[in-house]
């Protein structure tokens, strides 16, 4: 009886473990559509390219991006020169960049 109920409270925590995952997968999503959406939309990325933490994006309207927005999303930095941003994202550039990949 004692194993029905460890059995019992280890499926419940991979239930809750399972659900949280998934949770944070769909929040990361959101916040990727966002960052799309302040850098001004899909149109308005002209080029861009991964390197280790920073994501490089050439864009055609500097003046479309909310750079306050994608520092609220967690951006460490951005640094501008002229139509390119250097974002840097830590961990989640590589993540960005494959998402960026499939809206293409």
């Amino acid at each position: 009886m004692e194993y029905i109920q460890y059995i019992l409270i280890i499926l419940i925590a991979l239930v809750i473990a399972i659900a949280i995952t998934r949770s944070k997968k769909k929040d990361f999503k959101l916040e990727l559509n966002k960052l799309v959406e302040y850098l001004g939309g899909r149109k308005n990325i002209i080029k861009y390219e991964f390197n280790k933490s920073r994501f490089i994006v050439e864009v055609a309207n500097v003046g479309l991006v909310n750079k306050e927005g994608i520092q609220k999303l967690g951006a460490q930095g951005i640094v501008e020169i002229d139509n390119q941003l250097k974002i840097i994202l830590g961990e989640n550039a590589k993540q960005f960049k494959k998402y960026i990949d499939d809206l293409k």
